[in-house]
């Protein structure tokens, strides 16, 4: 700390001011400032002063004296008087305000931009469904009991953030400004009148002996009123719960990280393919044993299929071909040409097989004919890496690098029945609803994120939702109303949603990599996901099919599309 040198005659003077006035400091008067602070003082003078206090210098002494000629001036200056200004806390005045139109004013909360080299974080409002739900309920309980349920409309859920910063309604009716039902207030009913808060429902007479209402709110020991716990004490409905831990872990060695192949799937005769390197192995699920298929020569498995019903596998290679093995004999039956690229997509439909390249081409095959195949199909710009069969309507989905979802009818030729330009990154997620004819799921890559649910029916778009990660697989359940999604960048996990709400139901988490491959058991129950860490989760997040109990047994009724 820095101190200003005084002169001589200054510092005699102050000595001798100090002097008279009792030696208060310690420290010599040719040491001591004249004006300051100390960095360190006596006890004796701490007990008089507070933290961040001027000290008394010698004119402030010889101020005080009433004998000087100077006092009121030092220096010739008059002195000023030191005010103290007492603050109190700010309280605001909520009357003359309109709390519903300042609830729509609220902007949104802003995104939190993600530093360089960071990868971006998640998006703010993924909860459970359970914690959604409380929020809801703690919101109507504070509605019930700040205001009155005529006077305070219900908020729609279909307003969005967005909405907010619109002016309201002008229909809408306005919340009154203060409430009028002090809810914390255990003042004696008779005495109320004096602090001007309203008085309660009086407790009734014994009128021609009529018992009390024990509803009445003088009657109640809870600061809330008795519809408010009704509300409270309602049964409420169950929630699901999914297991956040995969049921198995196996590993797999040499799994190709690549967004655009598909090589794994989930056969009716309950095993698992998957393609590994250049080879394809074979997991039993009933039994967990594994057995090798087969091995390309100096060729990649790009792509694996099983047909519907029976233990045939379709397999893709890199160098555009297709192979037939009979799973059951480990055999192969035939190997197809008419690709010049890798086949990574395949999809069946009964005995027809249909082929997508990175040549951008789409060949339907008949594995019963001995032609190579009996139409080619031509929409895409890039390379096809989703197909979907919907096998009830006869339509054949595909998804492209060229952000393009095309929809093919069965019977019409070379032109494409419908065509969706909604995604803005690489299409490879494709899915039909089982449960809602002409009902088609696809989701965007890293650039998108979105899920688009399609009306093959009509050729429109029903609605969409932001996941804020890449969509690479998605399943609809066989059980239930509900879908599963895989992702990439930047979650890297699994998530069930429940249609057409949208809302998550569960997400999961285990693998380090992107999840790129999923497959469902025949039964529906489970779901098995693989990524780039070379790892494959088993996961049970569905239930069993209920069959419909009837009387004197029970019957599985098909579902009415």
């Amino acid at each position: 700390m820095s101190f200003n040198i005084a002169s001589e005659g200054e510092a005699s003077t102050s000595a001798a001011a100090a002097g008279s006035a009792g030696t208060r400091f310690s420290h010599p008067a040719a040491a001591r400032p004249s004006s300051g602070l100390l960095p360190y003082d006596s006890p004796s003078s701490r007990a008089c002063s507070t933290i961040g206090q001027v000290r008394p210098t010698a004119a402030d002494h010889a101020n005080d004296d009433p004998t000087n000629p100077q006092r009121g001036s030092i220096h010739g200056t008059p002195r000023r008087k030191r005010q103290r200004i007492d603050a109190d806390r700010f309280i605001p005045a909520r009357s003359g305000r309109d709390l519903q139109s300042g609830f729509h004013l609220i902007p949104p909360p802003p995104r939190p931009t993600p530093e360089k080299g960071r990868p971006r974080s998640p998006p703010r409002g993924y909860r459970s469904q359970r914690s959604e739900e409380a929020d809801e309920t703690f919101r109507e309980l504070l509605r019930a009991e700040l205001f009155d349920d005529t006077s305070v409309p219900q908020v729609s859920p279909r307003w969005s953030a967005d909405d907010r910063m619109r002016t309201p309604p002008r229909n809408s009716p306005s919340i009154p400004a203060t409430p009028q039902k002090n809810l914390f207030s255990y003042v004696s009913p008779r005495h109320q009148h004096l602090i001007g808060l309203s008085t309660p429902r009086k407790t009734p007479q014994r009128a021609h002996n009529l018992i009390p209402d024990p509803r009445l709110d003088t009657y109640s020991t809870t600061p809330i009123s008795y519809n408010s716990q009704q509300m409270l004490l309602a049964p409420r409905r169950q929630h699901r719960t999914v297991a956040k831990v995969p049921i198995k872990v196996l590993d797999a060695p040499n799994l190709a990280e690549d967004f655009y192949l598909n090589l794994m799937d989930w056969g009716s005769s309950d095993v698992l393919a998957v393609g590994l390197g250049t080879g394809v192995f074979m997991y039993n699920a009933q039994n967990g044993k594994v057995a090798k298929l087969c091995t390309l020569e100096d060729d990649k498995v790009t792509s694996v299929s099983w047909i519907q019903k029976g233990t045939h596998l379709a397999v893709g290679t890199k160098k555009g071909l297709v192979q037939i093995w009979d799973a059951q004999k480990f055999k192969r039956l035939r190997t197809m040409t008419g690709h010049t690229a890798r086949v990574g997509s395949l999809a069946w439909n009964a005995h027809i097989l249909s082929t997508g390249s990175r040549d951008r081409s789409i060949l339907h095959r008949d594995v019963r004919a001995p032609d190579q195949w009996v139409k080619q199909l031509a929409g895409h710009k890039q390379e096809v890496c989703g197909l979907k069969w919907n096998c009830q309507d006869g339509q054949l989905a595909s998804g492209s690098n060229d952000n393009t979802v095309l929809v093919w009818d069965k019977v019409m030729d070379q032109k494409p029945l419908w065509t969706f330009a909604e995604h803005i990154a690489a299409v490879k997620a494709l899915a039909w609803s089982p449960h809602q004819r002409g009902l088609l799921a696809s989701g965007g890559g890293t650039a998108d994120r979105r899920i688009i649910f399609h009306d093959t029916v009509r050729g429109t778009v029903r609605n969409d939702i932001d996941t804020g990660s890449q969509v690479c697989n998605l399943m609809w359940s066989k059980n239930s109303n509900e879908i599963v999604s895989t992702h990439g960048y930047i979650q890297n996990n699994l998530v069930v949603w429940k249609y057409p709400s949208m809302t998550r139901v569960a997400s999961l988490t285990g693998h380090t990599y992107r999840v790129l491959y999923l497959a469902m058991s025949p039964d529906g129950t489970q779901v098995v996901t693989g990524a780039g860490d070379e790892t494959l989760r088993f996961w049970e997040v569905f239930k069993p099919k209920q069959p419909i109990r009837l009387l004197g047994g029970s019957i599985d009724l098909p579902v009415i599309r």
